[in-house]
């Protein structure tokens, strides 16, 4: 097999292997190996059991040679290989699959973005550093999902990424997406509906809050038994906030402040620059910090040890670092960073949406709804009304800006992620 593909060719021949061939005399060509642990290594295979060069079928392999094998299939072959047998699907599972194809260097980050359209529920994706542009598709597994899955409940989706799996986290849904296999299946939905609320993936959970006014509290969902539990109350109640993981605290920021009822409705107020820090781990609140600056936050994502904040001022945008990383000196400091080359002109409060995504030690920040005609002119091209899709990278390292391919035209109000795959 070749490292840098699987051909059909070769996927139909390992797939044959699996099934014994009546005419073939398996006591001269298949010699049957013991099934070794998991921890099992070719350094420590007894040598009374030798690998024999003429072993043709592929299922006689040790689990460490079949793992190490199928680690250096193509992604696009990984659907394929999870079907084959529940062998080759227990292989994608385990840990040591996931750490060979990273030593392989078959796993890199990529962008995905979900949208729900006139066209139906749309995706696209594109692999950092190898896509020069997205590809789109229908939502992959939506066949399978109940058809109303996807309404209006989506159309402020929070997604997540957890290891290979996206989650996508509607108002009264839940779907689990595997980026490996294919894959959705749909998962419990909140306790509580929610309307544009901060949600985070924290110790290989998610967790949610604001974008509720009935209530002030913290859920935490458990991938393993797809369950949704209350973990704590927040210090205040948000409306419109966004939320982002970095060292086992989940930050709630921005949005606004949900008062106390008056005359029979909820009342909203301004409180745009500040953030809650709720320690997963110890389950208890830290001290609450502002945003310097002012300004409404309009996006932020935790990267590289730090939490990146973008601020809205009306006429221009401000980017912040947060040092997230706890036990260092800098815990805790804000830095100002470059802001991202948007004309300053735009009422970016209400006209332009944002998603800020971390990418490893970068972010990209992804224009989801409004229009941006100046950008174009000073770019150089000729046409007008690009109603959104701007994609640029913020680099830490040279603390530099860089344009990324457009989104594609159809997507709007996009839900935005990075997965390792």
């Amino acid at each position: 097999m070749e490292d840098a593909s699987c051909n059909p060719r070769s996927l139909s021949w390992l797939v044959k292997s699996c099934i014994p061939n009546p005419h073939t005399d398996t006591r001269r060509k298949t010699i049957l190996l013991p099934r070794l642990s998991d921890n099992s290594t070719p350094e420590n295979r007894p040598e009374n059991h030798p690998i024999p060069h003429n072993l043709t079928s592929f299922s006689s392999l040790p689990d460490d040679l079949l793992i190490e094998t199928l680690s250096r299939v193509s992604p696009s072959s990984l659907p394929s290989v999870s079907l084959v047998c529940r062998r080759w699907a227990h292989a994608l599972d385990s840990p040591a699959f996931h750490d060979l194809r990273r030593t392989h260097g078959r796993i890199q980050h990529t962008l995905y973005a979900v949208a729900v359209s006139d066209f139906g529920v749309l995706s696209a994706t594109h692999r950092i550093g190898s896509d020069t542009s997205w590809t789109t598709a229908p939502f992959p597994g939506i066949e399978s999902l109940p058809p109303e899955i996807f309404d209006v409940s989506f159309s402020h989706m929070r997604m997540l990424a957890l290891g290979r799996s996206i989650y996508v986290v509607g108002r009264n849904a839940t779907v689990r997406y595997d980026t490996w296999t294919g894959s959705a299946t749909p998962g419990a939905p909140m306790l509580f509906p929610r309307k544009k609320f901060a949600a985070a993936a924290v110790g290989g959970r998610i967790y949610a809050a604001g974008g509720a006014a009935c209530t002030a509290s913290v859920e935490e969902y458990d991938p393993g038994s797809d369950t949704w539990r209350v973990v704590a109350e927040a210090p205040r109640r948000r409306y419109g906030c966004v939320g982002a993981a970095v060292d086992g605290i989940f930050y709630v920021i921005g949005g606004l402040r949900i008062g106390a009822p008056r005359g029979g409705r909820m009342e909203a107020h301004v409180y745009a620059s500040s953030m809650d820090l709720y320690d997963v781990e110890a389950g208890a609140w830290l001290r609450s910090r502002h945003v310097p600056g002012g300004g409404c936050v309009v996006g932020a994502c935790g990267a590289g040890g730090y939490v990146y904040v973008l601020a809205s001022h009306a006429v221009e945008l401000s980017f912040w670092r947060w040092d997230g990383k706890r036990g260092s000196a800098g815990f805790g400091e804000w830095c100002r960073l470059k802001s991202p080359p948007l004309p300053a002109q735009v009422r970016l409060d209400s006209a332009v949406r944002f998603s800020c995504v971390g990418i490893g030690e970068r972010v990209a920040l992804i224009q989801v709804f409004g229009c941006i005609d100046d950008l174009l002119r000073r770019s150089g091209r000729s046409c007008r009304g690009l109603k959104e899709g701007l994609v640029l990278v913020y680099d830490s390292g040279p603390g530099e800006w860089s344009r990324g391919p457009d989104l594609p035209e159809m997507f709007r109000r996009a839900a935005c992620v990075c997965v390792e795959c």
